[in-house]
């Protein structure tokens, strides 16, 4: 009998993904399918958020974020799109910041998938 846990394909980890991002676990996301030493990358515009390396410093980034809305007034996850270890989300959020007021955000986040984990986050606005 083999001990080797079975890897996940980048296709059964976008799956997994869009079923936790549609319910709004962007947390169990993270917990389930990063790998520890994961990166995550904003752009040099961002305002505020910075790009951080491993799986703990992504999700402070992660609560540092919820810290600043002040209320979610919804959002939306497109389905994924891969190509092959890329994994492509389009979503969208609309909030109320602290100290910026109501604000609509559209982006594109990109994953990168290695031994069914992801490695690497990516986000485009």
């Amino acid at each position: 009998m083999s001990t080797l846990e079975a890897v996940m394909t980048t296709q059964e980890v976008a799956n997994r993904m869009n079923e936790l991002f549609k319910q709004f676990k962007w947390d169990q996301v993270q917990e389930e399918l990063f790998a520890d030493d994961a990166e995550s990358i904003e752009p040099a515009h961002s305002p505020g958020l910075k790009s951080v390396k491993g799986k703990d410093a992504i999700k402070k980034k992660g609560a540092d974020f919820n810290a600043i809305v002040e209320e979610f007034h919804g959002g939306w996850v497109g389905d994924p799109v891969i190509g092959g270890n890329h994994i492509a989300f389009a979503m969208g959020i609309d909030a109320t910041y602290k100290g910026m007021g109501r604000q609509n955000m559209e982006e594109i986040a990109v994953y990168e998938v290695k031994n069914g984990k992801i490695v690497k986050e990516q986000f485009f606005y």
